[in-house]
């Protein structure tokens, strides 16, 4: 079982960040309409629609609006079509930056994303620049309140299913797994009744980057947030060491 988890923080703070204005529920919403087009709006036989409710559902989403957005795209087949795009880039020393969007409007978007990059002194670079500094997993995090058992119980569950690692961290445990084991990984923890904060199959960096000065810093805070005010704008992955906030 391994230490801290770095990058499990970072994805709890924008997360919260994100809960807080509400983007989150945007985001959500675009996410069960693509799933709805593309498999149907019956989660049971469409895994990727499941994913998203447990998504939904783990970050307060009422029911009823679930429900909604479900019903909502299985009756509007010829409504707004949204297109996935992957921006890759460098912000202020060095720190690779990874853009997922999800858009009605691809020039609105990429123009949005370019922005971010040079007003906090970024470059975006062509596809695949950073990409290969990290490596696609699934992740999945319980937050320690919500689960009664002990950390060798849930040891018992997710290894047998075919997780990697977890991770012990102050209010969480964090799974890891590769991204074809994350299905059975998640089902086993779903069949043996233990609640999951958040599940997904997310962008680990391989190595973090540690940022000292105060104008890089500043100029990475201008990226991050602008990027984080885009609607378009799905997942922002980065190999700052971000200094946790008191």
């Amino acid at each position: 079982m391994s230490g801290h988890s770095k990058f499990a923080n970072i994805k709890h703070k924008k997360e919260a960040n994100d809960a807080a204005k509400g983007k989150i529920f945007t985001i959500i919403g675009r996410e069960i309409a693509v799933a709805v087009k593309e498999g149907g709006p019956d989660p049971a036989n469409n895994f990727k629609l499941a994913q998203v409710i447990q998504k939904a559902k783990s970050n307060n989403m009422p029911n009823d609006t679930i429900e909604r957005g479900i019903k909502k795209a299985a009756g509007d087949i010829d409504g707004v079509n949204y297109v996935h795009n992957t921006y890759e880039g460098y912000g202020p020393a060095g720190v690779a930056i990874i853009v997922e969007t999800l858009t009605d409007n691809p020039n609105r978007t990429a123009s949005d994303v370019r922005a971010a990059f040079s007003k906090g002194g970024g470059n975006l670079g062509t596809t695949g620049c950073v990409s290969f500094m990290f490596d696609d997993k699934g992740q999945i995090v319980i937050d320690k309140e919500e689960y009664d058992g002990t950390a060798d119980d849930l040891m018992m569950v997710v290894l047998d299913a075919g997780a990697e690692d977890i991770q012990d961290d102050e209010d969480s445990f964090v799974i890891t797994t590769a991204p074809d084991d994350f299905d059975a990984v998640s089902k086993a923890l779903a069949d043996a009744g233990i609640p999951t904060a958040s599940a997904e199959v997310t962008k680990i960096p391989q190595n973090y980057v540690d940022v000292t000065d105060p104008t890089a810093v500043k100029g990475l805070h201008i990226i991050l947030d602008r990027l984080d005010e885009s609607d378009d704008v799905q997942n922002v992955y980065h190999n700052w060491n971000e200094p946790d906030e008191d």
